[in-house]
């Protein structure tokens, strides 16, 4: 017999008019603020990009949501816009607060304060993600594509500062990848888990696809330290498996993570077992297994609010 399943018409699900969001697009940084960072290993990863445009290779970004909450926003765009960026990659909280900034201009919610209340993440706006989600899978799109396109096509007031619409203006994937049951809109009555997986593992094959073409290439982290790390493994073993069966390889890249915990000078080697940063992904897949045959990796220890701008800058001006 199945066990006992929650009754998600019992939930109470209320509009984003009624809650207090904690960030507004007043987090927003624009174009020409300076960045208070520096640091030599961005102009080298600049230079890079740069190189990587030139060839046709991968300019991949992975990064986690908290990248969104930042408000580097408009430094994103500009380097999709430039074609610096290739392919942007996201883990499921990253579109929501692109939907949310669009749509009402404001996001994120204190857990502390609706959690007690039984509200966190039901906000009826917010689910109509899954709607989106559900019209694009129809027709064959991956999670990232589907809501960029109802962002630009919708009604978004604020849509010039989603990152998911500027992709799909841009013809760039955005990819999502997500953990059943870690998302606010998975709560939602209308969510459907057949689908968010079919459409979030259709962009991890375009994920996959796009790493194929990482040969000269560089792919980016930032603040994604499961995610991020684990996604680009998988997808990078099965486009060597399919490069070493056609005699190619995809050893000479660049991959460069930005987040904020300090690994010191001493990044290209993995820390042993027994130093409890070894189960820090980001050093050990990104910075040292995968470019073990030939690329090269450089870390950033800094808050994303200076450091994208910082690279956008490095690489633009």
């Amino acid at each position: 017999m199945p066990f006992p399943q929650f009754d998600r018409s019992r939930l109470l699900v209320r509009s984003l008019a009624e809650r207090k969001h904690d960030l507004t697009l007043d987090v927003l940084l624009p174009l020409d603020s300076p960045p208070d960072f520096a640091h030599p290993n961005v102009f080298t990863v600049a230079d890079r990009l740069k190189a990587a445009k030139a060839a046709g290779a991968a300019r991949i970004l992975m990064m986690g949501a908290h990248v969104l909450r930042a408000g580097v926003q408009q430094h994103l765009i500009d380097l999709m816009e430039r074609g610096l960026v290739s392919l942007v990659a996201m883990n499921g909280a990253g579109p929501i607060h692109d939907w949310e900034f669009a749509r009402i201009g404001a996001t994120t919610e204190s857990v502390a304060r609706y959690v007690s209340t039984g509200e966190f993440g039901l906000w009826r706006e917010t689910g109509e993600i899954n709607d989106a989600v559900r019209a694009g899978a129809k027709d064959g799109l991956g999670m990232g594509e589907a809501i960029g396109r109802t962002i630009s096509g919708g009604d978004f007031p604020h849509k010039g500062v989603s990152v998911l619409a500027a992709a799909y203006r841009l013809g760039i994937p955005v990819t999502v990848h997500i953990g059943i049951g870690y998302d606010i809109i998975h709560e939602h009555p209308n969510a459907d888990g057949a689908v968010l997986g079919r459409a979030s593992y259709t962009d991890f094959l375009v994920f996959a696809e796009h790493v194929r073409t990482l040969e000269g290439g560089v792919l980016l982290s930032f603040g994604t330290a499961v995610m991020g790390p684990e996604v680009y493994l998988k997808a990078l073993a099965m486009a060597r498996n399919v490069a070493h069966q056609e005699g190619k390889r995809i050893a000479k890249f660049t991959t460069a993570a930005f987040d904020l915990l300090p690994l010191g000078d001493d990044y290209h080697t993995q820390p042993p077992k027994t130093d409890p940063r070894y189960f820090y992904r980001p050093w050990k897949t990104i910075l040292v297994r995968t470019v073990a045959d030939g690329g090269e990796s450089f870390y950033v220890a800094g808050d994303h609010r200076q450091t994208v701008p910082a690279l956008w800058r490095a690489a633009v001006v």
